[in-house]
């Protein structure tokens, strides 16, 4: 009997395609969020089902504050969905929730909500989903290097760097999947992909299934992890 390989410590995921999905639909493109969002919610269940830890989230980068102000409210108001109003399901079946990123743009209530569901997260979590918002991978570096300057360093290592990100106490993603045919990271963890799998895959956010992220984990297990050795 062939054993399960075992699953990815971490997963990270650029979901990338709603507005496109919602266009070839005719849908309006707050109806790609929505079918989003669900995806988001489906693919934490994936995860728990094949035994990955920790799911980070690109869902809002500092870029896409650019976007029409009636686009940018909508995705606001699913964040606040799930900060406000979801977040205490996903916990009772003893999950964690994080969020990274530049959350004070998002005002003071938000931010006090996110520290407060930080603070109070099961110790030790059957899986911890991180969220990232207004995040933006060259400023964590910045803003780490920031924090460290404050302590008065004279000689940074790549550990000071590691323990000042937004990231810390999460493992770096084995793997990173983007959906919708782009080929890049687009900012998503500079520091923390330089030894992530990467996979690219054709169909827009809203359309991956459960069977093209078993393909994923599936050829994961086929790759070889040298780590430069």
């Amino acid at each position: 009997m062939n054993e399960r390989p075992p699953a990815p410590a971490c997963i990270g995921i650029i979901m990338d395609g709603n507005r496109r999905w919602a266009r070839e639909h005719g849908l309006p493109t707050v109806e790609g969020h929505r079918v989003g969002y669900t995806k988001a919610k489906e693919l934490s269940g994936w995860c728990r089902d094949a035994g990955v830890k920790n799911l980070i989230l690109y869902a809002f980068s500092r870029e896409n504050w650019s976007r029409s102000p009636e686009e940018v409210a909508y995705l606001v108001e699913i964040f606040k969905t799930v900060l406000f109003g979801e977040a205490e399901e996903f916990r009772k079946e003893n999950g964690a929730l994080r969020f990274l990123g530049e959350l004070d743009r998002f005002g003071d209530d938000f931010v006090a909500q996110a520290k407060l569901l930080e603070e109070t997260n099961p110790k030790e979590p059957s899986m911890t989903v991180v969220i990232a918002l207004s995040y933006g991978g060259r400023q964590e570096i910045a803003r780490a290097v920031n924090e460290i300057l404050k302590e008065k360093k004279t000689q940074v290592s790549e550990a000071d760097i590691a323990a000042h990100l937004y990231t810390h106490g999460i493992p770096d993603p084995d793997l990173i999947i983007r959906t919708s045919g782009e080929q890049r990271l687009s900012g998503f963890l500079p520091w923390q992909s330089v030894y992530s799998e990467l996979f690219f895959v054709p169909m827009h956010w809203p359309a991956f299934m459960k069977k093209d992220f078993e393909a994923v984990l599936s050829e994961f297990a086929s790759r070889q992890r040298r780590h430069g050795k």
